[in-house]
């Protein structure tokens, strides 16, 4: 467990959720490379970590915001190496500088925003419409899974649902599903010679 704590190698990120400083309390490398990421404000729950002293968040949409590297000194001043470069003196220096005092606060305040995310559990603002298969198409997609006897019915299934199609649903043109039953029963016989 202190391995895992001690390097976090992680993919796919668009935000860092709270908390990570109790779930990882001994983390002190995190590279966050090739995520995400997109807003300064996202990465302010990294300032938590008080152990974190290598992060990487290279090839990031949030690497190109404006005074993005004294943005993270600043609010994770424990980092010792940035982006695979050592933090120098001169960048804490200038970092100090630019988001001291009632100026600095307000410099923070305008570049950082966060992602917008919802919360679990929480109703969505603005649509209530409810999106997906009904009850009772949802009752004849599970009766088809379980009726299916062979992989090519379930590659069949596979494939309506993937095409938006709801089994036992009927269909305004195409072939009957008589057809289509007929053509499965053939194609055993055809590819096994």
């Amino acid at each position: 467990m202190e391995c895992v704590e001690q390097f976090v190698r992680c993919l796919c990120f668009s935000r860092i959720g709270e908390g990570l400083e109790q779930a990882l309390p001994n983390l002190r490398e995190l590279v966050l490379t090739n995520n995400n990421l997109q807003e300064l404000g996202d990465l302010d729950t990294l300032s938590t970590i008080k152990s974190l002293t290598f992060l990487s968040i290279l090839r990031n949409p949030v690497t190109s915001k404006k005074h993005y590297r004294l943005y993270v000194i600043h609010k994770v001043p424990q980092v010792r190496v940035l982006d695979f470069q050592k933090v120098k003196l001169k960048e804490r220096q200038e970092a100090d500088r630019m988001f001291k005092g009632k100026r600095g606060a307000q410099l923070a305040k305008e570049i950082t925003k966060k992602t917008k995310t919802f919360t679990p559990g929480a109703g969505l603002s603005g649509e209530k419409k409810k999106t997906g298969p009904s009850a009772p198409e949802v009752e004849a997609i599970k009766n088809a899974i379980a009726n299916a006897s062979t992989l090519a019915e379930v590659e069949k299934l596979k494939g309506m649902l993937q095409a938006g199609q709801i089994p036992g649903r009927d269909r305004k043109s195409g072939p009957t599903d008589e057809v289509e039953e007929e053509d499965m029963e053939e194609d055993p016989v055809t590819n096994g010679n």
